[in-house]
Parts: C-alpha cells; sequence; structure tokens
C-alpha cells in the first residue's frame, strides 16, 4: 500500500511541476475574445452582404432545367 501511496505522490508532484511558456497579456482576456467576436462579426456582415448581392443578381427560375412533364404508363 506504501508503494502505491508513493508512486501516486510522485506522478502529483510531477505533474503539478510542470511550467510552460508565459503567455503573453494581449492572448488573453476579456479584451481579446470582444475583438475576435467584432473581426468575426464584421466578416459575417460582409459575407451576408456578398450572399443578398449575389443573390439579387441571379435569374429567377429553377436551379435545374428540368425535361417537360408527360404522363408516364398511360395508353
Amino acid at each position: 500500500m506504501s508503494s502505491l501511496a508513493v508512486a501516486f505522490l510522485a506522478g502529483l508532484l510531477v505533474a503539478c511541476g510542470a511550467v510552460g511558456p508565459p503567455i503573453p497579456p494581449e492572448n488573453v482576456g476579456v479584451a481579446l475574445t470582444i475583438e475576435q467576436q467584432k473581426k468575426r462579426e464584421a466578416l459575417e456582415a460582409q459575407q451576408r452582404e456578398a450572399a443578398e448581392s449575389q443573390a439579387a443578381a441571379e435569374p429567377q427560375g429553377q436551379d435545374e432545367n428540368l425535361p417537360p412533364l408527360r404522363p408516364v404508363g398511360t395508353r
């Protein structure tokens, strides 16, 4: 039982001691999130405007040219 406890504590110490590179403050926080959301909203607005202008320029009608309707199986 004590070897299990020693192994657990050793694993805990190794896991808790992992230190990564420092994170710059401009990559963390609420300001960054708000800035990303504004950029995303601006991009979505541009895409909507492009889709609306493209939809207005397309001719009205069917997506595909279909053959004329004919009765099938009648004599």
